[in-house]
């Protein structure tokens, strides 16, 4: 019988719900149980795939080619599970499948109704997840904040789960505690409120995690404990950290794992045995040499904040391949649009060890980043082009080497004269339908590699498997092009002959690929590719 454990926050969104579930089932996987986590947006959009960056995140792309929040990507690489468009559920997706059943009968002719339709349509959702991967246990993050209208349906089929299986559901409450700093006393407040939200939907929560700046002191704890409804040892500190890698051994100080086995009167199936994570945290810890990488993007500004969850998994990845040669990762963040006009700016770069030009849409910033990577290949500065910044690599070579000087992509310049990058021709007529929502090609696709290539030795293989997220293609008719003046087509889709990876010989490292090998790196497994980008840079 699966145990479902459901995580809900208060106070403020952000503080920490996704790496809490992924550290709690990195905790639970540690004393032997298998483990599922799954991640509920209160948002009509049916996936993520439609929903701007800089607002919610980076879209993660599962296996399957599930466009979804970036908490998928967590859970990912804490669990080091590959997920599902079963472990992604929005209030898009909820309201579609009810009404899609209803329109086909299958409610046999009743009144459909939000409730208890909706919260019903959730439970079966989530009971097919845990079927599915037949895990011990269940974690569900309900997104938003508890006191919002969006979100109350889910609650509510947790609620009603509870209901039916009273011995199978945990609470979990991420609460936050604030210092203001003209007072410099934590406030209990705000999560007392918090936890009242909670019990007007009819539930009572089992734990909470007290996310502060600091740890939670006794007097708290105690405070809380009273006016919560809470035993004082299910209260657990969760102050800030700075490496989210360290949350699973932080709420180990407090015995989390086993305070949730002792509720749901389970005996641990193995002795707790974190090493790898603590051998992880402590090369964290004290590594002390850097590794200086530039990202050149134009997704992380908004006003007057730096924004990088727009590029979480490329940053986790570079830090994965950083620590596996015990570097310390140094990631800045630079603005295409600066080298548009002022190319003087471009000798910035030569102050990193590498540089990388990660996914993107639109027409802002690209003569910035085909700049930035003219540069990189002349100064022989190790690259790495990602998606977007593959296709902007062939543009540069095109141009610059082939002298193709009208070189462009039909994303940025539809009626360009040589479009060395075209849209995929089954896209075509999707778009001119205007049907953006979950088609492009997404998820996973095979790739043969060339042999002797850089990507070939650092994959170890000669057929991989990579996800993907674009419309845009490397053009066929160009190939003999450019080939003939030394760009190298490292990787090959074999069903449509496809160009998946390209590089350039004599230079450190200059690899770029049509596929996003971020999605795929792990903390203690980091990703081929970054990580033999990580070493040329450290040379």
């Amino acid at each position: 019988m699966a145990r479902y454990i459901f995580v809900a926050g208060g106070v403020m969104s952000g503080i920490g719900k996704g790496v809490a579930i992924a550290s709690i089932g990195k905790i639970l996987q540690s004393k032997g149980f298998e483990v599922t986590a799954l991640k509920i947006d209160p948002y009509i959009n049916v996936d993520a795939g439609t929903m701007n960056p800089i607002e919610h995140g980076e879209t993660f792309v599962t296996q399957d080619g599930v466009e979804c929040d970036q908490d998928i990507g967590n859970y990912e690489r804490f669990l080091d599970r590959n997920l599902t468009t079963d472990n992604y559920l929005t209030t898009g997706r909820v309201y579609q499948a009810v009404i899609n059943k209803e329109r086909n009968l299958e409610y046999k002719g009743k009144c459909v109704e939000v409730v208890p339709d909706i919260p019903n349509e959730v439970i079966s959702r989530i009971k097919k997840a845990a079927k599915k991967t037949e895990a011990d246990f269940i974690l569900v993050e309900i997104g938003g904040t508890v006191g919002e209208y969006q979100n109350m349906l889910f609650l509510e089929a947790a609620r009603m789960l509870r209901l039916s299986h009273p011995k199978d559901v945990f609470f979990i409450l991420v609460s936050y505690l604030p210092v203001p700093e003209m007072i410099g006393e934590m406030k209990t407040k705000p999560t007392q409120y918090a936890v009242r939200s909670l019990n007007m939907t009819g539930i009572q929560p089992d734990m909470i995690l007290a996310r502060a700046p600091v740890p939670l002191d006794e007097p708290r704890k105690r405070k809380i404990s009273v006016f919560c409804n809470l035993e004082k040892e299910y209260i657990i500190s969760a102050p800030d950290v700075k490496s989210i890698y360290e949350i699973p051994l932080n709420f180990e100080k407090d015995n989390l794992g086993q305070r949730i086995l002792n509720k749901l009167g389970l005996r641990a199936k193995k002795t707790t045995d974190l090493k790898d994570w603590e051998k992880l945290v402590d090369v964290i810890k004290t590594a002390d040499k850097p590794v200086k990488i530039g990202i050149v993007g134009k997704y992380f500004e908004s006003g007057k904040f730096i924004l990088t969850d727009s590029y979480i998994s490329v940053i986790e990845a570079v830090k994965h391949a950083a620590w596996f040669s015990k570097y310390k990762p140094e990631i800045s963040w630079l603005s295409a649009d600066d080298y548009i006009d002022d190319i003087s700016k471009l000798k910035e770069l030569k102050k990193y060890d590498g540089i990388i030009v990660p996914g993107g849409f639109g027409t802002r910033g690209v003569e910035g980043k085909i700049k930035a990577i003219e540069f990189c290949r002349k100064e022989k500065i190790p690259f790495l082009g990602l998606c977007f910044g593959m296709q902007l690599a062939v543009i540069e070579f095109a141009r610059n080497v082939c002298g193709l000087q009208k070189a462009n992509s039909t994303e940025v310049s539809p009626d360009c004269q040589e479009p060395v990058i075209d849209v995929i021709p089954e896209q075509k007529d999707l778009l001119s339908q205007k049907k953006y929502g979950g088609t492009m090609r997404l998820g996973e696709y095979p790739c043969k590699l060339a042999s002797g290539t850089i990507s070939s030795k650092a994959y170890k293989d000669s057929l991989i498997s990579e996800r993907h997220r674009h419309r845009y293609e490397f053009n066929n008719d160009f190939r003999d092009a450019l080939t003939s003046k030394g760009l190298v087509l490292a990787g090959i889709n074999p069903e449509k002959d496809l160009v998946e990876i390209i590089e350039l010989k004599d230079h450190p490292f200059f690899v770029a690929t049509q596929f996003h090998p971020e999605f795929k790196s792990r903390p203690t497994r980091p990703h081929p590719l970054f990580r033999e980008f990580v070493k040329a840079c450290l040379k």
